[in-house]
């Protein structure tokens, strides 16, 4: 865990240091100067946008390092990991993705499994070691067809522009009100909030609008995993997946994980609400069995 977010934190201060290094430097460079409204809205979608998929593009390499994961192909010397590569490879034909996907297994009690990457031709599935040793044949293979659908729908780059412009906006908003509120309270002899006042209502206001933002991201995540489902029935059976999400749903002592891919994987063991990533177990399965 500490690793992980050592991993987080790194990558974090490694955007930053990116987006200000183009805003500050290269930006200038070509003369363009960020001022008023309208600079404010290039500096937060640089933040917004930019931050979103420079994450998105290392995040294969994120996974890989902060879970331990461990590749497998074709040829690899157990005939039990060549036959998880050879699923998600027929899966993965089946779907029409343009490559196979890297496929990993991680070391954890969880029973889990998420893909990531920034395009169909550049993504990874990564299988928990507790989903190998918790499914069978049948339901590993509709869990593999979930996370090749999401894939093939392209959830981790549509995910990310949506985040990219919710960041924008919560930022840009946040900003814009707090320079109001600091105009609002400046006289002749100055006042206003101060700097360390600005700063302190910005951080306040972008909580309150990122929690109000993430209303609408977290139904577009409970779609997209409706959709996944979808296509895994497709891709092997309806009665495959619904016996996977059972599984998931009837094994004891799963440790429910905080990190930074929980919204990738497929499945959540938060309980439903708004802002709820992933839908309950029973209802992924009551859509399925078209209930």
């Amino acid at each position: 865990m500490i690793k992980r977010i050592g991993l987080f934190l790194a990558t974090n201060i490694l955007v930053v240091l990116t987006i200000s290094f183009i805003l500050n430097t290269v930006l200038p460079a070509f003369g363009i100067e960020i001022r008023g409204a309208w600079g404010l809205a290039v500096f937060c979608g640089f933040f917004g946008m930019g931050g979103a998929f420079i994450s998105l593009s290392i995040s294969r390499w994120m996974a890989k390092r902060a879970y331990g994961i461990v590749l497998i192909d074709r040829m690899a010397q157990d005939p039990g990991l060549r036959q998880i590569y050879e699923i998600v490879a027929t899966l993965s034909r089946r779907a029409g993705l343009p490559a196979v996907p890297e496929v990993g297994i991680y070391e954890s009690g969880e029973v889990n499994a998420f893909a990531t990457g920034p395009s169909k031709a550049k993504s990874l599935v990564a299988f928990s070691t507790g989903l190998l040793n918790s499914m069978n044949r049948e339901e590993f293979e509709a869990v593999a067809a979930h996370e090749v659908s999401h894939i093939a729908n392209g959830d981790m780059v549509t995910m990310t522009l949506l985040t990219g412009v919710v960041n924008a906006l919560v930022m840009f908003l946040a900003r814009l009100l707090a320079s109001i509120l600091n105009s609002a309270l400046s006289d002749d002899e100055g006042g206003g909030l101060g700097f360390f006042g600005y700063i302190m209502v910005v951080m306040l206001l972008e909580t309150v609008f990122m929690l109000l933002a993430s209303i609408p991201l977290a139904a577009f995540s409970r779609m997209r995993e409706y959709r996944a489902d979808g296509g895994a029935a497709r891709l092997t059976s309806p009665v495959a997946m619904i016996n996977a999400l059972k599984r998931l749903g009837n094994i004891p002592g799963t440790p429910p994980l905080k990190d930074s891919m929980a919204i990738a994987k497929i499945n959540s063991h938060r309980r439903v609400s708004l802002w709820s990533t992933h839908p309950s177990l029973e209802d992924r399965i009551r859509r399925l069995s078209g209930a």
